[in-house]
């Protein structure tokens, strides 16, 4: 079988596809990319037996329908390196092997057989389904999976949680310390179902979705999901068990709120935080008036900082502590220029929110506080 497509296509899909190999593997033939053709497209997939991804390509010549497998380390060394121009693929499947021919020479690298390379999973057409835009899916992921934990004894809570119902999607995230909850309003079911998606598959999605109003796909049962995004198909293991109820930890009733830039507050919270414990990471938020004062303190190392700023403030003077390194990643994920801190005392939950919500959504994050040592 020979085939000839362009090289720039597929040096850019190989790359995307590795991401998803992982660098040991139970099955050697997971170490490979699948190649499969049908007609004049190209089908490569990857998998590391709970993630498969594929995508095609548009082949300029293609004389038969056939099948192999190839170690993705050897092929992306092959084809890192070429600037655009044709590449032809001369495979012997009776000496497993392949010719890369290029303009101004060639590779020869072993095959396996495809049929040794495990199916993926199928997600019935009759599963839920939710749709939405590939910048509106990368959003949402990018701002929520830093709040994901790392946490054997709750798997549940190393993922994503998306449930749809009647009254929108909602997107959430958390690791007991910190969390992020979105509503999107215009996003909605007359059934409600939910799925958690963890953490690989989100990463994976996060980086190779369009940012653009383009459709993806994403349909799910109990064990398994399928998001389908431009030419490229993602079947992933979702991580089974029931979320935790995440509306129980935010407060109703937090009568104190603080209002302020939140490049000011980032860039404070980035010169204090080195001043604080190793450990605690903690940084005290005094606020009076219209002013905040963070301080923090590591008197193992005899070091103290202390900024101030001002801000808009309705409530009474408070201090309260949170982790400063959490804190700055909540800000991070943040675009809106202006954020307000929702208090209901020292005890209770900090609540984090843009002053202006984007269109039909709603975005909270949560800190959970730190004792004082007053």
């Amino acid at each position: 079988m020979k085939f000839t497509l362009s090289s720039t296509a597929l040096s850019n899909k190989l790359f995307a596809l590795a991401k998803v190999i992982n660098s040991k593997n139970s099955l050697p033939v997971l170490a490979d990319f699948v190649f499969k053709t049908e007609g004049n497209v190209l089908f490569i997939t990857t998998s590391d037996g709970e993630n498969t991804m594929s995508t095609t390509l548009e082949l300029s010549e293609c004389d038969a329908n056939d099948s192999f497998a190839i170690e993705n380390h050897n092929l992306l060394e092959a084809v890192k390196g070429f600037s655009e121009q044709p590449l032809t693929f001369d495979v012997d499947n009776n000496s497993k092997n392949v010719k890369i021919i290029y303009q101004n020479g060639q590779f020869s690298l072993p095959i396996d057989e495809a049929d040794n390379f495990p199916k993926p999973q199928t997600v019935s057409d009759m599963a839920p389904s939710i749709s939405l835009s590939s910048a509106l899916l990368a959003e949402n992921i990018t701002r929520s999976v830093f709040a994901t934990a790392q946490d054997e004894l709750r798997p549940v809570m190393n993922g994503i949680y998306f449930c749809i119902s009647s009254e929108g999607l909602v997107v959430v995230a958390t690791d007991g310390h910190k969390l992020v909850r979105n509503r999107i309003f215009d996003i909605k079911s007359e059934q409600e179902s939910s799925f958690i998606l963890p953490k690989k598959p989100a990463l994976l999605l996060k980086n190779m979705l369009a940012k653009d109003d383009s459709i993806v796909s994403m349909k799910f049962d109990n064990a398994n999901a399928e998001v389908v995004f431009g030419d490229t198909r993602l079947v992933c293991r979702l991580i089974e068990g029931r979320y935790p109820n995440y509306k129980s930890v935010i407060p109703q009733n937090n009568p104190n709120t603080m209002t302020i830039d939140r490049d000011t507050l980032l860039g404070a919270l980035k010169r204090v935080q080195p001043f604080a414990n190793d450990t605690s990471k903690l940084v005290r938020f005094r606020i009076d008036c219209h002013v905040l004062q963070l301080d923090a303190e590591d008197f193992d190392f005899s070091k103290t900082a202390t900024e101030r700023m001002s801000c808009e403030y309705d409530g009474t003077p408070m201090s309260i502590g949170f982790k400063g390194n959490s804190f700055i990643e909540v800000l991070n994920n943040i675009e809106e220029s202006e954020v307000a801190l929702k208090l209901s005392d020292p005890s209770r939950a900090g609540i984090v929110v843009p002053s202006v919500q984007q269109e039909n959504q709603d975005l909270l994050m949560l800190l959970m506080p730190m004792l004082l040592n007053d």
